[in-house]
């Protein structure tokens, strides 16, 4: 069969009516964006919004941004980006089996970590404690899709990603279920691939993981990971709402307790952190005396956020490398030549 040009768009709208669970977003139904758009003729509203969020320098910088452990030596450590992609896997293959719009999902799943600061939540931290008002890495993501990207215009995305954007932390109260979705994956997708770095640095055994959760999830990567999506689709399949089981939670949050003792907060991989931390602190407090060198982007907002916020902006897009080296330019004396 062949589609006429016009109409691709509404073959894929049309698809979604049939084949999506009631509970599902609809593209068709979105509650738009700030500023309208025309209508593309292949993509609908939820496949462009993944794809500008793609192409942003936000997403590519995530390549550059630590995850648990700071610039680690060996390639096979996840970064920002990788995390986001394992989010995005997670959270598609519930969706799918769910019945829910990959589309939205995926555009949340993609855009969700973008305004992580350099060094991970160390990072995060110490900007909270320097920005009147807080600083939240969620919060931050939204006002890159709105205010920051795209040469201070954003990326004016629909209601729904953004949405499912600010609200994909554990505290957060998502308006659809892709977004409660893309919450659960991301959760999933950390505990798993921490524990699996955490491994791989020497930091854990897997004969240290409580055994109670061995026998919940399984003992590999690929196991604990099946064991709990299974459980959401079980749990989820045909009904308002996306969780797990009890039982299954209980372990899942006995998991989580277990990788903040021994891992978020073990010396050994965090030895580094207090220095990246400084970094953060030093060039916060030297651009907020000199807020006048940053790009028009970020300083055009200088009038309503004030010089804190926008401080902060420059330096949480700041990937890890171009922080430290931004930092040695700034603070370490150079050789007379």
């Amino acid at each position: 069969m062949r589609i006429p040009d016009q109409d691709f768009r509404r073959h894929i709208e049309t698809l979604e009516d049939q084949l999506l669970s009631p509970y599902a977003a609809r593209s068709t139904q979105s509650r738009g964006r700030e500023r309208p758009l025309p209508d593309c003729p292949v993509r609908t509203a939820f496949i462009r919004d993944r794809d500008r969020i793609i192409h942003c320098k936000s997403f590519r910088r995530l390549k550059h941004k630590t995850q648990v452990f700071l610039s680690p030596v060996g390639d096979h450590y996840r970064t920002r980006l990788t995390h986001t992609l394992e989010v995005n896997q997670i959270a598609r293959t519930i969706a799918r089996g769910l019945r829910l719009n990959e589309d939205l999902t995926e555009a949340i799943a993609l855009g969700h970590d973008l305004g992580h600061t350099p060094f991970g939540h160390a990072g995060e931290t110490v900007l909270n404690e320097l920005v009147p008002g807080g600083f939240e890495h969620n919060q931050q993501s939204l006002r890159v899709v709105e205010k920051l990207e795209n040469g201070g215009k954003g990326l004016n995305l629909t209601f729904e990603v953004r949405d499912g954007i600010v609200n994909h932390k554990k505290s957060g109260n998502p308006s659809t279920l892709e977004g409660a979705v893309v919450s659960l994956a991301d959760r999933i997708a950390y505990i798993n691939h921490d524990i699996d770095d955490a491994v791989r640095a020497g930091v854990l055994h897997p004969s240290d993981i409580p055994e109670s959760c061995n026998r919940a999830f399984g003992r590999t990567h690929g196991e604990r990971i099946n064991s709990l999506i299974l459980d959401v689709l079980q749990q989820s399949f045909g009904e308002p709402h996306v969780r797990m089981s009890g039982e299954v939670e209980q372990q899942f949050d006995k998991l989580r307790t277990f990788m903040f003792e021994n891992v978020y907060t073990n010396k050994e991989a965090k030895k580094e952190e207090s220095k990246g931390m400084h970094v953060v602190s030093e060039l916060f407090k030297y651009y907020l005396k000199h807020i006048a060198l940053l790009p028009p982007e970020f300083t055009m907002n200088l009038d309503a956020d004030g010089p804190e916020r926008v401080a902060a902006d420059y330096i949480a897009c700041m990937s890890d490398r171009y922080a430290i080296t931004d930092f040695c330019r700034l603070f370490v004396p150079k050789e007379w030549v």
